[in-house]
């Protein structure tokens, strides 16, 4: 495959409103399309296909050169004038593959990604850690973008992002913005987040809190005054709770309840749903901001697992919001069915009983 057919299916891709565009060996080209994994009518794809694809992307000419040891890799894709493109390759059954995901152009508000108004709370903090939670394909991304977005347009300030790739691009507005692309700009995660504390910053959004170390100095950063930003591969607040404390030695896991007790703003964890509407999909949400009912349940491990009952109890004053509150508003807003707010609940009795006393 050349570099002009490739681009022709991501432009096809484009034009139907693809969130994914698939490449592998052994079958055609397939276009995520409102949840759904479609074949294009194009021929299967070869081996040879998809490594000139690779070779079409990677900048890195080293790595390029040697797609005989490439085993997983991360990169970004630009279709002038049209997208940007999210690039994961990896090698399955010998031969390497890739998946695309589709980046907008400009740079989402919270309004067009339909999120809850309490999320704009998290970008009015002027120091400390919010994260945002879910699994891989959840919208993460688009939410800190959006987050981002709005100090820019608001704040003057220095905001730097450390990401692999870099996904939305951010033009500086009243803030200035520095995007710093791990392999491209900077080593690593934790190389990046150490010297963007001598960079004079106010806001950091780091990509991905994926070890002891990165999560250890991005509480750094909120101990020392900056706003810091991240994601965390967990399926909701507690559980997010439990994982930041558990990559710590048990030795120190008691301190880092309290660095998180002091220092943690508020974390919100998505999921995407099935519309009831168009067929596409829409985002559920569970907020927590710190309170101090919040804050003594991450000090005191008999009380963590409590926090769930105060997000449900915190909604009113504090803006809070579980995931079943959430699908409860999608299913009476019309926007979900009854069958969906249930799959998709923590537990489905308990769900539909409580729509009863509402």
């Amino acid at each position: 495959m050349n570099l002009e057919q490739f681009n022709k299916y991501l432009a096809g891709a484009v034009k139907v409103s693809a969130s994914d565009i698939h490449f592998k060996p052994g079958g055609p080209a397939a276009f995520r399309v409102k949840g759904q994994l479609l074949p294009t009518t194009g021929a299967s794809l070869t081996p040879e296909d998809t490594e000139n694809i690779c070779r079409h992307i990677i900048r890195d000419q080293e790595v390029a050169g040697n797609l005989t040891a490439l085993r997983d890799y991360d990169t970004s894709y630009v279709l002038r004038g049209q997208a940007r493109f999210r690039v994961n390759i990896y090698r399955q059954k010998g031969v390497l593959s890739l998946v695309l995901r589709t980046i907008p152009d400009e740079v989402p508000s919270f309004e067009e990604l339909l999120l809850p108004p309490q999320v704009e709370d998290f970008a009015k903090y002027e120091q400390g850690l919010v994260l945002i939670t879910g699994a891989t394909g959840t919208g993460k991304s688009s939410t800190l973008a959006a987050l981002i977005g709005y100090i820019n347009e608001h704040k003057s300030c220095h905001i730097i992002t450390i990401e692999d790739p870099i996904e939305f691009v951010h033009m500086d507005r009243r803030s200035s913005v520095s995007q710093r692309e791990v392999g491209a700009d900077t080593m690593d995660f934790n190389r990046a987040l150490r010297a963007a504390l001598r960079q004079d910053p106010d806001v950091i959004l780091v990509g991905e809190m994926r070890d002891l170390e990165t999560i250890d100095i991005a509480l750094k950063a909120a101990e020392t005054g900056h706003m810091v930003f991240s994601t965390v591969h967990t399926p909701d607040v507690a559980k997010t709770i439990g994982r930041l404390i558990g990559v710590f030695p048990p030795e120190e896991q008691a301190m880092v309840r309290i660095r998180l007790a002091e220092n943690l703003k508020g974390i919100m964890s998505q999921r995407l749903v099935p519309r009831s509407d168009d067929g596409g999909m829409i985002v559920a949400t569970e907020i927590m901001k710190m309170t101090g009912m919040v804050e003594d349940a991450i000090r005191n491990p008999s009380l963590t697992a409590t926090i769930k009952d105060i997000i449900e109890r915190g909604r009113e004053q504090y803006g809070m919001m579980s995931f079943d509150q959430s699908l409860t508003d999608l299913y009476k807003g019309g926007l979900i069915t009854l069958k969906i707010a249930k799959r998709f609940s923590s537990n489905p009795s308990d769900f539909e009983r409580n729509l009863h006393f509402e």
